[in-house]
């Protein structure tokens, strides 16, 4: 039987202190922290529950963009009002993650975190531009995915919010694995205040990545056609009993098109 200290804080700063501890682990909604400690992959001395703090709750919006707290449920951004009116391919994106247990008890925060390589939150944070706002910190989408269950975030760093612009048009689509729902390749497809933006989860050895050929040829023209001949390198992709790399090469323009089309 393993063995831990369990802690329930009740404000960031509380959390802050019991997490100082060098083996200790956040718990946010548990869905792969518990699963990984189940198999012995992880072992911590002190587990923090971050259920308890109102604070990093909530969605709000603010000018022209959707903040989302840390600890904010899947179920509640699918359901949210403001998200589906102001961001619905990211209400959308959030319905389909895994099932309803997870759904409802799974976070955003959690999510970002973990930065598992074919989970679906990363996908929306990277292809919309979002910030990741922390307790140090704000850190840009394009510098915080750092590469397999990597991330920019530091020791004793812990995530507030997600702050998401409000895109001019955005959807996403993915071909998800029939028993885990996690994508075997997902698209996340956005015209933003910046320019357009593409991301892509479940297919890449290093996470989530942009494609920069389709951003290219959508910024000179918006169409599920602009897309149709860009063929994207299988090197680099991750290749399992799943799926070859090169079949979620071929994924990735079919899914991009069917986007477009959504948006």
């Amino acid at each position: 039987m393993q063995t831990f200290t369990y802690q329930r804080p009740s404000s960031t700063a509380d959390a802050l202190k019991a997490g100082a501890k060098t083996d200790a682990k956040y718990l946010a909604g548990g869905q792969s922290l518990l699963a990984t400690m189940k198999l012995r992959l992880s072992t911590p001395s002190d587990l923090v529950d971050l259920s308890g703090i109102a604070e990093l709750r909530g969605i709000k919006v603010e000018g022209n963009a959707i903040t989302i707290g840390a600890m904010t449920r899947h179920a509640e951004v699918t359901q949210s009002a403001d998200v589906k009116a102001k961001i619905p391919a990211l209400a959308a994106l959030a319905g389909t993650i895994g099932d309803r247990q997870v759904r409802n008890m799974g976070t955003l925060g959690g999510s970002v975190a973990n930065n598992d390589p074919s989970s679906d939150y990363p996908a929306a944070v990277l292809g919309l531009g979002a910030t990741i706002n922390t307790t140090k910190r704000k850190i840009d989408a394009d510098q915080y995915f750092k590469g397999l269950f990597e991330t920019a975030l530091e020791p004793g760093e812990l995530i507030v919010s997600v702050s998401f612009p409000v895109p001019s048009k955005a959807a996403y689509q993915k071909f998800k694995n029939a028993a885990s729902r996690f994508a075997l390749v997902g698209v996340f497809v956005a015209q933003t205040g910046s320019g357009v933006r593409v991301a892509v989860t479940g297919a890449g050895q290093s996470g989530v990545f942009r494609v920069k050929a389709m951003e290219e040829a959508l910024a000179k023209g918006w169409s599920p056609d602009a897309v149709k001949s860009i063929a994207v390198p299988a090197t680099g992709l991750i290749s399992d009993l799943h799926a070859s790399a090169e079949y979620r090469a071929h994924l990735i323009t079919v899914l991009a098109r069917r986007a477009l089309g959504a948006a």
